[in-house]
């Protein structure tokens, strides 16, 4: 049979075995992904004392990853869509793997920057077109159910465990080896995929909306800048306002172009919905909350307290060990009572998490910090599935799909702000004054808390097990 570009490709049925592997494979890439995302955190002093920069060029390291990976997010799914899904996610492999290696080599904060960037676009090609290939390779409810609630479970873990895995890198074998370690997992994920993976396309396929693309990544990465760039050149200097502007300028040519296109990228109109618009601010901010903890967390016990970096990582245990509990615990939760029970005990936790540390000092106990940790990975943990959840019930069934890809894209998007954010906090401090800067950065991580509050007042019960997987189905498909 010849196949178009344009035609569906559809697997045969597979074994369960066969089905299972395709699951691990995937997982595989996301596990990559997730902990690129929080992987570098704990190394940022290091590669700063490496290539004799500071920390806003250190900023930059991480979310050059996570502005390109929230900018593209959408647009590769429609590619793996049109030319084939088994063929996007290869070509995000390589692109992820090459990338990696240009890091690993990197001469100059400059060149890590833009090696980072384009990391992003691979990882781009990997989170959403591979839970398409999940979905699209099991067709029962009941298995699909089980492997996303497999697949959600391995993305928090990968996010939270990226400190503790970047602390032993780094202690052992350096920070280049950061980059080096992805190696091996893309050359065994690309031949897995090759051997395992089916290929598939959507039955229709969308159209590229390329000047919402490109506004969209030229929207986030300025907003990101300005608070990056923004204490270092003072605000209200000439670049800092004319950057200001551009922002504004893009955000509201990107909501003027996005109204007028048949099939845009994101739809402003969706935002009406009061449960929609609160899903994915709630998943902005349970995204700035652990980017911020985790980066405060990494210059805190490595330059006040004198942490090695695998100390520093091994810190956040506790962090890991909430989310990778509880992320599946929530899920279970959202299909018997809704979204509401576990979005209140996530936005609960990360308040009570931020305000434990918001008056750290030099000499805070450690019991204190591995406590508040703890309480942070608990309510990251909670609160994934139900805002998700949200996101989806907060709209039509048929336009699911849409919910779920801009709810990845509000994560990605709160992690970049989290690192802005939190980095522009203690920039410039000494390691006598950070405990004292830092310590808005905690009210912060509580203010994100009360906000998933706010999200679970305004989130819609949902009606069990069936239209979650339903919902995230139509998610998978879309994407």
């Amino acid at each position: 049979m010849t196949v178009t570009a344009n035609s569906p490709v559809r697997p045969a049925v597979l074994s369960r075995r066969r089905r299972w592997t395709v699951l691990a494979v995937c997982c595989l890439s996301m596990f990559l992904v997730g902990l690129d995302t929080t992987v570098v955190n704990v190394g940022l002093p290091a590669i700063g004392r490496g290539l004799d920069v500071g920390t806003r060029s250190l900023e930059w390291t991480v979310d050059a990853y996570t502005v390109v990976l929230a900018g593209l997010l959408i647009s590769s799914g429609a590619l793996a869509d049109r030319f084939g899904r088994r063929r996007v996610f290869q070509w995000g492999l390589t692109v992820f793997g090459l990338a990696s290696l240009a890091c690993a080599l990197a001469p100059s904060v400059g060149a890590l920057v833009a090696a980072r960037a384009v990391q992003g676009a691979g990882a781009s090609m990997l989170s959403p077109v591979a839970l398409a290939i999940v979905v699209n390779a099991m067709p029962d409810p009941r298995e699909r159910a089980q492997a996303i609630g497999v697949w959600a479970s391995v993305f928090g873990l990968s996010m939270a465990a990226g400190p503790v895995t970047g602390g032993a890198l780094v202690a052992g074998l350096g920070w280049r080896s950061l980059f080096w370690i992805n190696a091996p997992v893309v050359v065994a994920a690309l031949v897995l995929s090759a051997v395992f993976v089916p290929e598939s396309r959507a039955p229709k396929a969308r159209r590229p909306d390329i000047p919402g693309q490109l506004l969209l990544i030229v929207t986030i990465s300025v907003w990101v800048g300005v608070l990056i760039e923004g204490p270092r050149v003072g605000w209200s200097s000439p670049a800092a306002l004319t950057a200001c502007a551009v922002a504004v300028a893009a955000t509201a040519g990107f909501v003027r172009v996005e109204l007028r296109r048949p099939e845009p990228l994101i739809d402003p109109r969706l935002f009406r919905g009061p449960a929609f618009s609160g899903a994915v601010l709630g998943a902005v901010a349970v995204f700035v909350a652990l980017n911020a903890a985790l980066l405060l967390n990494t210059f805190y016990l490595q330059h006040t307290r004198g942490f090695s970096p695998l100390a520093a990582g091994t810190a956040t245990l506790p962090m890991a060990a909430g989310a990778m509990l509880c992320a599946p615990w929530s899920g279970r939760l959202v299909g018997r009572v809704g979204p509401r029970p576990p979005l209140w005990l996530a936005g609960g936790f990360l308040t009570a998490g931020g305000l434990c540390l918001a008056g750290l000092g030099p000499h805070t106990s450690l019991f204190l910090l591995l406590f508040a940790y703890l309480l942070i990975g608990v309510g990251f943990g909670f609160a994934n599935a139900p805002i998700t959840n949200t996101a989806v019930g907060g709209l039509p069934p048929d336009r699911a799909g849409v919910a779920g890809a801009i709810t990845s894209t509000a994560r990605q998007a709160g992690a970049a702000l989290g690192i802005a954010l939190a980095g522009g906090l203690v920039a410039g401090s000494s390691p006598a004054g950070l405990a004292r800067a830092s310590r808005p950065g905690w009210f912060l991580v509580a203010a994100c808390g009360v906000v998933v509050l706010l999200v679970a007042w305004a989130a819609r019960p949902k009606a069990g097990v069936r239209n979650e997987v339903q919902g995230t189905a139509e998610v998978a498909r879309a994407r």
